[in-house]
């Protein structure tokens, strides 16, 4: 993922499904930054202990190393580099499928190469590639926990029943099971303790809202997003939609909003309330019973080839979702701090004005300083 800020965070990830590994490389952190190695593996095995979880949940470790960027324990300012070696290392010796799976990168690759090597898109369009994004993910959650922001999630909904229902959605989970199907879903991520005025604006690439619509938006499985009340932004009413500003002296600035429809997020930048977003989950389309497609080798209708695949994957998106937002917002609250270590970046932070009152502020950029 190309860097959006010369100071703020870039990250790339490699590696296929079933190679050696997956690697993960962050670019951007403060020197003098203690990441909690084992907060990261927490992170990795929460993204495997969720409902709906196929066979793979079983076995694979995601075991982790640091490959550099550490100095005892430390970073140094140099790019942070991580493994997770794969349990199932058998990209050579797993067969090609017979037919392309509908919803897959299958076809599309086969179309764009003009070859029948669909192993050679799955392995890498797979989301196994999402624990790797994970791992990355958790040590952003680190960076911005250090500056008193909390990256948390939730399922809302898989398939038409409550994510809170636990009992409910086991049971559906069980029947699409029984029924050699998948299930979509929908699941919330949250984000308290942004300060406002981070993002931009100036050129559309700087807008925090459509950073983190492309971060969730990236995500496999992924095929709406939204934030805040985004979803009823059609229906609503401009006078009921937007958050009235109030004053607070409890606020930042001795501000606050009567309601967060806006999910945190005005004109690009964060307002100091919560950032919200959605995202929604499509079944899975790795059918068991197999989907209607056709064998190129003959032209002929053939049943979608079936590979070892979850039911529902709203849980773990979840999980991922949480990932790539606080990578999102760290890369932008890193750029708006800078500092080359993280004494200076937590320093920039105490100075960003909670405290203030806008009375006391210049009514022009021109007059600041004076």
């Amino acid at each position: 993922m190309p860097s959006p800020d010369a100071h703020g965070l870039a990250w790339r990830t490699a590696g296929e499904s079933h190679g050696p590994a997956l690697v993960a490389l962050l670019e951007g952190l403060p020197a003098g930054f203690r990441p909690d190695l084992d907060a990261v593996r927490a992170g990795l095995r929460r993204r495997w202990e969720t409902p709906g979880r196929g066979l793979r949940a079983g076995f694979e470790k995601d075991r982790l190393t640091v490959l550099a960027g550490l100095k005892k324990g430390v970073t140094i300012g140099s790019p942070l580099v991580l493994q997770l070696e794969n349990s199932d290392q058998r990209i050579d010796a797993l067969p090609n499928l017979k037919a392309p799976r509908p919803g897959h990168a299958d076809l599309p690759f086969a179309l764009r190469t003009r070859t029948r090597d669909y192993r050679a898109a799955l392995e890498r369009a797979s989301a196994r590639e999402t624990a790797a994004r994970t791992a990355l993910g958790e040590i952003a959650r680190q960076l911005l926990a250090a500056c008193g922001v909390e990256v948390t999630s939730s399922v809302l909904a898989v398939g038409e029943v409550d994510g809170d229902d636990r009992e409910a959605v086991l049971r559906v989970l069980e029947e699409v099971r029984e029924a050699g199907d998948t299930l979509g879903g929908r699941f919330q991520v949250v984000a308290r303790g942004m300060p406002p005025g981070v993002g931009g604006f100036a050129q559309p690439a700087d807008r925090l809202d459509g950073r983190l619509l492309g971060a969730l938006g990236s995500m496999p499985a992924v095929k709406a997003v939204a934030i805040g009340a985004g979803d009823a932004a059609d229906v609503t009413p401009g006078s009921d939609f937007h958050d009235a500003i109030l004053p607070d002296p409890q606020g930042w600035a001795g501000l606050a909003r009567g309601s967060n429809r806006s999910g945190g997020i005005e004109g690009g930048l964060t307002n100091g309330e919560p950032v919200v977003l959605e995202g929604v989950v499509k079944p899975i389309p790795t059918l068991r019973r197999g989907a209607p497609s056709v064998d190129l080798a003959t032209g002929e209708a053939h049943r979608a080839t079936y590979e070892r695949s979850d039911l529902c994957v709203a849980f773990p998106a979840a999980i991922v979702g949480e990932a790539v937002v606080a990578l999102e917002l760290a890369s932008a609250l890193r750029a708006r701090l800078g500092g080359v270590t993280m004494v200076e970046m937590l320093a920039r932070l105490e100075a960003l004005g909670r405290e203030e009152s806008p009375r006391d502020w210049p009514a022009e950029l021109g007059d600041a300083g004076d």
